[in-house]
């Protein structure tokens, strides 16, 4: 409490006289259920994985070899996004009052550093093998390839729905994205091999197909690595959630503002308005949160109203947080 300010919390849902809280304007986001797209992906691509190593091993092509090693990665993400897909519907506890929504920005940060991580090993084997180029039975290896360009391809659909909306699941379909492009290299570079005779094809593609991983995969760690440190998340515009507090008809000055998110579907803020005219009343902080929900994707607002403008707050300098 801070001197003779008014608290007052908005999230939608009315709580009493004093205020509002729930999920914004009584709206719920809640995360579509990939449990069938996990289930479907993590069962094919473990089967592919022990076919294209056998046969990687047989046709002795370090690029197939490669790409089920970066299969297994692959599968190893899809495990971890789907843990966190379950974990973020758990209800909140005494301890974890938000529940476990952020561990899918956790599980989204694993994803980033597991393609990184095979990339490493990929890359090293192939500079190797560059150095050192063994015959490859180039049929064989274009079979399997065109194998798992299906499979990746289907397994990616399946998460497509839901990349644009949740970063979680976006790291899964980058994840089958990338194996369909590592997968389609594969076969390039075996139909060459074929034809021209040059060995080093072989691990030359594995090297392009690392730097498209690299590509694909460093957008997300910067993103999971900004939300957990409670970035203000992609597609929302801080100063234009600023401008529209600040438009709010009472509100002589707003401060302490923070936009977050909670999981990788839901974004929380809080923020104090200083409002001299007195409480605006609930329907004013859910109209707001209704606002908020619609033109800005924040689903949890908490707003903290404050009467007397001469009454300082120990949250009002910007530096203090």
């Amino acid at each position: 409490m801070h001197g003779s300010h008014d608290h007052s919390q908005s999230d939608g849902h009315q709580h009493g006289s004093g205020g509002a809280h729930g999920h914004a304007g009584g709206h719920s986001h809640a995360p579509k259920d990939f449990g069938r797209a996990f289930l479907i992906g993590i069962t094919l691509n473990t089967i592919f994985i022990v076919v294209e190593a056998t046969y990687g091993y047989i046709a002795n092509s370090m690029a197939l070899i490669a790409d089920a090693g970066h299969n297994l990665s692959d599968v190893l993400g899809l495990i971890v996004a789907w843990i966190a897909a379950v974990l973020v519907k758990r209800p909140p506890s005494e301890r974890y009052t938000y529940g476990l929504k952020s561990s899918s920005i956790l599980a989204a940060l694993a994803n980033a550093v597991l393609l990184l991580v095979a990339v490493g090993a990929i890359a090293w084997e192939a500079v190797k093998r560059i150095h050192a180029p063994e015959p490859v039975a180039e049929s064989t290896v274009m079979i399997v390839a065109g194998i798992g360009i299906l499979i990746n391809g289907a397994t990616a659909l399946l998460f497509a729905s839901g990349r644009d909306d949740d970063l979680n699941i976006r790291g899964a379909y980058l994840h089958m994205a990338a194996d369909a492009a590592v997968s389609a290299g594969v076969v390039v570079a075996a139909l060459l091999m074929m034809v021209t005779g040059w060995l080093w094809l072989d691990p030359l593609i594995s090297l392009v197909i690392c730097a498209v991983i690299v590509w694909s995969a460093w957008g997300l760690l910067r993103e999971s690595v900004s939300l957990s440190l409670n970035a203000v998340p992609r597609g929302v515009n801080a100063t234009a959630v600023r401008d529209y507090f600040a438009e709010r008809p009472g509100v002589a000055r707003l401060h302490d503002l923070h936009i977050w998110a909670m999981s990788t579907t839901e974004v929380a803020l809080t923020v104090h308005l200083v409002m001299p005219a007195g409480h605006p009343g609930d329907a004013f902080l859910k109209d707001m949160a209704s606002d908020l929900h619609a033109h800005f994707g924040i689903e949890h607002v908490t707003v903290q109203i404050e009467i007397d403008p001469h009454t300082a707050c120990s949250l009002e300098p910007d530096h203090v947080v």
